[in-house]
Protein backbone atom coordinates (compact mmCIF):
# COMPACT_ATOMS: atom_id res chain seq x y z
CA UNK A 1 0.00 0.00 0.00
CA UNK A 2 0.98 3.35 -0.94
CA UNK A 3 0.46 6.47 0.59
CA UNK A 4 1.84 9.69 2.67
CA UNK A 5 1.74 9.35 5.89
CA UNK A 6 1.82 11.70 8.76
CA UNK A 7 4.42 11.37 11.51
CA UNK A 8 4.11 14.55 14.03
CA UNK A 9 6.92 16.35 14.52
CA UNK A 10 5.72 18.73 17.35
CA UNK A 11 3.16 18.14 20.07
CA UNK A 12 1.84 19.98 22.44
CA UNK A 13 0.04 19.67 26.10
CA UNK A 14 -3.27 21.46 26.89
CA UNK A 15 -6.61 21.97 29.20
CA UNK A 16 -9.49 23.24 29.98
CA UNK A 17 -12.72 23.66 31.73
CA UNK A 18 -16.47 24.74 30.44
CA UNK A 19 -19.64 25.21 32.29
CA UNK A 20 -22.71 25.56 30.69
CA UNK A 21 -26.10 24.63 31.01
CA UNK A 22 -26.03 21.92 28.34
CA UNK A 23 -23.48 19.31 28.04
CA UNK A 24 -22.08 19.91 24.19
CA UNK A 25 -21.65 23.67 25.05
CA UNK A 26 -19.60 23.08 27.61
CA UNK A 27 -17.22 21.03 25.89
CA UNK A 28 -17.30 23.89 23.64
CA UNK A 29 -16.48 26.29 26.54
CA UNK A 30 -13.61 23.81 27.20
CA UNK A 31 -11.69 23.48 24.12
CA UNK A 32 -12.04 27.30 24.03
CA UNK A 33 -10.62 26.99 27.87
CA UNK A 34 -7.78 24.78 26.16
CA UNK A 35 -7.25 26.83 23.46
CA UNK A 36 -8.42 24.46 20.34
CA UNK A 37 -12.06 25.30 19.72
CA UNK A 38 -11.33 25.98 16.36
CA UNK A 39 -10.10 22.74 15.28
CA UNK A 40 -11.91 19.38 14.15
CA UNK A 41 -10.09 17.48 16.45
CA UNK A 42 -9.51 13.48 15.79
CA UNK A 43 -8.88 11.23 18.60
CA UNK A 44 -5.99 8.86 17.80
CA UNK A 45 -4.93 6.13 20.30
CA UNK A 46 -1.52 6.17 22.75
CA UNK A 47 2.02 6.31 20.74
CA UNK A 48 3.92 9.54 21.38
CA UNK A 49 6.06 9.62 17.98
CA UNK A 50 9.55 9.47 17.41
CA UNK A 51 11.63 12.57 17.08
CA UNK A 52 8.78 14.59 18.38
CA UNK A 53 9.04 17.50 20.11
CA UNK A 54 7.06 19.23 22.96
CA UNK A 55 6.27 22.72 22.65
CA UNK A 56 4.28 25.28 24.60
CA UNK A 57 0.59 25.58 23.51
CA UNK A 58 1.15 29.02 22.44
CA UNK A 59 3.70 27.77 19.84
CA UNK A 60 1.55 25.09 19.03
CA UNK A 61 -1.65 26.87 18.43
CA UNK A 62 0.73 29.40 16.58
CA UNK A 63 0.57 26.39 13.73
CA UNK A 64 -2.98 25.55 13.33
CA UNK A 65 -5.42 27.09 10.89
CA UNK A 66 -9.40 27.32 12.27
CA UNK A 67 -11.10 24.09 10.93
CA UNK A 68 -8.01 22.02 10.40
CA UNK A 69 -8.19 18.43 10.74
CA UNK A 70 -5.88 17.46 14.28
CA UNK A 71 -5.23 14.61 15.67
CA UNK A 72 -4.80 15.06 19.72
CA UNK A 73 -4.69 11.99 22.38
CA UNK A 74 -7.92 13.31 24.56
CA UNK A 75 -9.29 12.50 28.08
CA UNK A 76 -12.87 14.35 28.50
CA UNK A 77 -14.99 13.98 31.36
CA UNK A 78 -18.30 15.99 32.56
CA UNK A 79 -20.89 16.02 35.40
CA UNK A 80 -23.92 17.95 36.50
CA UNK A 81 -23.75 17.21 40.12
CA UNK A 82 -23.45 20.17 42.91
CA UNK A 83 -19.61 19.78 44.63
CA UNK A 84 -18.82 16.71 41.79
CA UNK A 85 -14.76 16.49 41.58
CA UNK A 86 -14.59 16.05 37.99
CA UNK A 87 -11.03 15.41 36.24
CA UNK A 88 -9.20 14.27 33.38
CA UNK A 89 -5.90 13.61 32.47
CA UNK A 90 -3.05 12.90 29.63
CA UNK A 91 -0.06 11.34 30.81
CA UNK A 92 3.43 10.80 28.73
CA UNK A 93 6.12 8.56 29.35
CA UNK A 94 9.35 9.52 27.12
CA UNK A 95 11.97 6.92 25.77
CA UNK A 96 15.53 7.58 26.23
CA UNK A 97 16.29 7.00 22.66
CA UNK A 98 14.48 10.24 20.45
CA UNK A 99 14.63 7.31 17.56
CA UNK A 100 12.09 4.87 20.32
CA UNK A 101 8.64 6.24 20.35
CA UNK A 102 6.87 6.76 23.54
CA UNK A 103 3.65 6.58 25.56
CA UNK A 104 0.51 9.30 26.20
CA UNK A 105 -2.31 7.47 28.45
CA UNK A 106 -5.73 8.89 29.14
CA UNK A 107 -7.72 8.91 31.85
CA UNK A 108 -11.07 10.19 33.74
CA UNK A 109 -12.08 9.95 36.95
CA UNK A 110 -14.78 11.24 40.27
CA UNK A 111 -13.40 12.49 43.51
CA UNK A 112 -9.38 12.78 42.69
CA UNK A 113 -7.55 15.61 43.21
CA UNK A 114 -5.13 16.90 40.53
CA UNK A 115 -1.51 15.48 41.94
CA UNK A 116 -3.94 11.91 42.16
CA UNK A 117 -5.53 11.84 38.58
CA UNK A 118 -2.00 12.85 36.73
CA UNK A 119 0.04 10.34 38.76
CA UNK A 120 -2.50 7.61 37.75
CA UNK A 121 -2.25 8.92 33.89
CA UNK A 122 1.97 9.22 34.07
CA UNK A 123 1.63 5.74 35.85
CA UNK A 124 -0.56 4.32 32.66
CA UNK A 125 2.45 5.53 29.78
CA UNK A 126 4.95 4.90 31.85
CA UNK A 127 4.07 1.19 32.69
CA UNK A 128 3.22 0.37 28.95
CA UNK A 129 6.56 1.83 27.80
CA UNK A 130 8.14 0.00 30.59
CA UNK A 131 6.49 -3.10 28.71
CA UNK A 132 7.12 -2.70 25.04
CA UNK A 133 11.52 -1.47 26.50
CA UNK A 134 11.81 -4.93 28.67
CA UNK A 135 12.34 -3.30 32.05
CA UNK A 136 11.73 -5.87 34.68
CA UNK A 137 9.58 -4.55 37.11
CA UNK A 138 6.88 -5.86 39.32
CA UNK A 139 3.74 -4.22 38.85
CA UNK A 140 1.95 -5.05 42.57
CA UNK A 141 4.66 -2.12 43.82
CA UNK A 142 4.02 1.40 43.68
CA UNK A 143 4.05 3.88 40.74
CA UNK A 144 7.09 5.92 43.04
CA UNK A 145 9.27 2.97 43.21
CA UNK A 146 8.54 1.60 39.99
CA UNK A 147 8.83 5.17 38.27
CA UNK A 148 12.62 5.00 40.17
CA UNK A 149 12.79 1.61 38.33
CA UNK A 150 12.22 2.71 35.16
CA UNK A 151 14.33 5.94 35.02
CA UNK A 152 17.36 3.74 36.72
CA UNK A 153 17.13 1.42 33.87
CA UNK A 154 18.04 4.23 31.61
CA UNK A 155 15.74 3.33 28.71
CA UNK A 156 13.04 5.94 29.97
CA UNK A 157 14.15 9.78 30.60
CA UNK A 158 11.42 11.26 31.86
CA UNK A 159 7.66 11.24 32.41
CA UNK A 160 5.07 13.89 32.89
CA UNK A 161 0.74 14.67 32.76
CA UNK A 162 -1.39 17.09 32.44
CA UNK A 163 -4.35 16.78 34.87
CA UNK A 164 -7.31 19.05 34.60
CA UNK A 165 -10.03 18.79 38.09
CA UNK A 166 -12.24 21.47 39.06
CA UNK A 167 -16.04 20.92 40.86
CA UNK A 168 -19.39 20.92 39.27
CA UNK A 169 -21.75 23.77 40.00
CA UNK A 170 -25.51 24.17 40.67
CA UNK A 171 -27.45 23.80 37.98
CA UNK A 172 -24.45 23.53 34.94
CA UNK A 173 -22.61 20.82 33.32
CA UNK A 174 -18.87 21.07 33.87
CA UNK A 175 -16.76 19.63 31.51
CA UNK A 176 -12.87 18.82 31.59
CA UNK A 177 -10.53 18.25 29.24
CA UNK A 178 -6.86 17.38 29.11
CA UNK A 179 -5.25 16.55 25.44
CA UNK A 180 -1.43 16.00 23.66
CA UNK A 181 -2.00 17.95 20.25
CA UNK A 182 -0.13 16.82 17.72
CA UNK A 183 1.27 19.06 14.88
CA UNK A 184 2.68 18.25 11.41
Amino acid sequence: MTGQSFVPTKAFFTKGVGRHKNKLQSFELALRDAGIEKLNLVYVSSIYPPNCQIVSVDEGVSFLSPGQITFCVMARNATDEKNRLVGSAVGMAFPASKDHYGYISEHTSFGKDEKEIGDFAEDLASTMLATTLGIDFDPETGYDERREIYLMSGKIVDSTSMPCVTSGVPGLWTTTIAAVVFLP
